[in-house]
């Protein structure tokens, strides 16, 4: 494996040989640059960033490789509308504060985005370089891109705080602090309105924070860009749970907020409903990765909760989260971790990225293999599964084909831990304590779809408690949507 110096070494000389002015023939020529990573037989035992990002002649070469093109296919499916062919026609120029800039007009999180948006299905999807040859894989780097900037800015302490436009009177609340609560917050307060972030954890950034593993987003990264809310003027109150502390009406009708926004996510575990989910080893992913991330499990000198020792740990799900659990129990000392997914890993919505970086990490995958019973010893403690074999069948409504269990086909595997990551619903507390919100048959809150607005005039929600566990980036598009609905609220009211 070559190094990330070896790497941009190579990137120079090919810049070196390129010509003075290219051609599109020129820049569909250029390979994609690869990221540098940490050797997987290393990094499996380390909670040190997998990926090392892209050195600066990486970065330039890999924005040569952008057409420019005049309908900008790739801004149409970015959920926030960064203008990328601009932003990457910087890097291009080595003019990365320019390039910096433009992105900041759209994104407070690019150092965030660049790491974990699933750009190969978002703005690299649409990308006339991956089309003209047939792959996304082949598209222009994006996100890689953006992180070398966002990681530019930071080694070079740059830090551009958005300007404040003058007072405006107006006092408004953000419930959470994930995703989509920093765009809508950081938006809100741009306007010049006060604005007032409750956070129920006892640290800023939500799922960042407690979901997303060390190895593919440090949380000093996410310290860092809540820290511009702060340097922004952003009044942010931790331990405290809206809909307990105090409630929605409380804060409208009591503590004189004109508006509220609700990005409380989706962090209300899903399980499968089977035997045996409630002996001892059988988390959640979420329960285990908040142990990892959050109270640090994995530091057994400073963690803030026990360790749960297991060798042989399944995963249950497809999905980045079980991704993420499956990296992270090998991280915790497991000697054999193995995904058991229902269909083929052509169906795995998990980023593609993620699987192969688990694949090399020796993560096991059981595909077509569906779990019908956890069993445990005289302890009642995880000792096995029982898994059934499936096929696949017609075409479901998510365009997958549906997994068909195949009767009699069972069989025991041995494990002593099990996480089951297949989802996540709604927070529910909200609703419990506000009754007069909307929601669907999954606990969804259901809003306007232009403004956010929900049920409650002034009110407005989005991220995972609209969508139900989305990306990143999608949560922060709907927090900016709804903050342009709110300052237009807030001026007319």
């Amino acid at each position: 494996m070559k190094s990330r110096q070896e790497m941009n070494l190579e990137a120079a000389q090919m810049l070196e040989k390129l010509p003075e002015d290219l051609s599109v023939k020129d820049r569909m020529a250029i390979p994609v640059c690869p990221m540098p990573s940490q050797d997987p037989a290393v990094r499996c035992h380390n909670m040190k960033e997998v990926a090392l990002g892209y050195g600066e002649d990486q970065a330039v070469l890999e924005a040569k490789r952008c057409l420019n093109c005049k309908n900008r296919p790739c801004v149409a499916l970015c959920p926030v509308s960064i203008d990328i062919p601009r932003f990457v026609g910087f890097v291009a120029q080595r003019k990365f504060r320019e390039a910096l800039d433009v992105i900041l007009e759209s994104s407070l999180l690019p150092s965030i985005c660049g790491r974990v948006c699933p750009q190969e299905n978002q703005c690299q999807k649409n990308c006339t370089v991956g089309k003209a040859h047939k792959n996304v894989d082949e598209a222009v780097a994006i996100g890689r891109i953006e992180r070398f900037v966002a990681d530019w800015a930071m080694e070079n302490g740059i830090s551009s705080i958005p300007p404040v436009a003058p007072d405006s009177g107006k006092k408004v609340a953000v419930v959470g602090s994930g995703p989509a609560s920093i765009a809508a917050a950081a938006d809100l307060r741009k306007a010049g309105h006060d604005v007032y972030m409750f956070e129920a954890l006892h640290k800023t950034g939500g799922v960042l924070v407690y979901g997303i593993p060390e190895f593919r987003l440090p949380k000093a990264l996410v310290e860092r860009e809540i820290g511009k809310l702060k340097d922004m003027g952003v009044h942010i109150e931790t331990n405290y749970l809206v809909g307990r502390t105090r409630t929605i009406h409380e804060l409208m009708e009591e503590d004189g907020f004109d508006a509220i926004f609700i990005g409380t996510g989706a962090g209300l575990p899903k399980f499968m409903g089977i035997p045996g989910e409630n002996y001892v080893g059988v988390f959640s992913a979420n329960e285990y990765l908040t142990r990892s991330n959050l109270m640090k499990a994995y530091d057994e000198k400073d963690s803030h909760t026990p360790l749960y020792h297991a060798k042989r740990v399944a995963v249950f799900g497809g999905g980045n989260v079980a991704m993420d659990a499956a990296r992270t129990a090998l991280r915790l000392g497991a000697d054999d971790v193995t995904i058991i997914y229902r269909r083929t890993r052509e169906e795995m919505p998990a980023r593609k990225e993620e699987v192969e970086h688990a694949h090399e990490e020796g993560v096991n995958f059981l595909m077509l293999s569906q779990p019908v019973e956890i069993t445990a010893d005289e302890k009642g403690r995880v000792n096995g599964v029982v898994v059934r074999r499936c096929e696949l069948g017609e075409a479901d409504e998510s365009g997958r084909r549906r997994p068909v269990e195949i009767e009699g086909s069972d069989y025991l595997l041995p494990f002593d831990c099990v996480i089951v990551a297949i989802g996540n619903a709604s927070n529910p507390l909200i609703k419990m304590t506000t009754p007069e919100i909307e929601v669907n048959r999954r606990g969804n809150f259901i809003v306007n779809e232009e403004t956010g607005e929900t049920s409650i005039k002034g009110v407005y929600a989005g991220g995972d408690i609209v969508l139900g566990a989305a990306t990143v980036i999608l949560a922060m598009g709907q927090g900016r949507k709804a903050a342009k609905a709110m300052n237009e609220y807030l001026e007319r009211k």
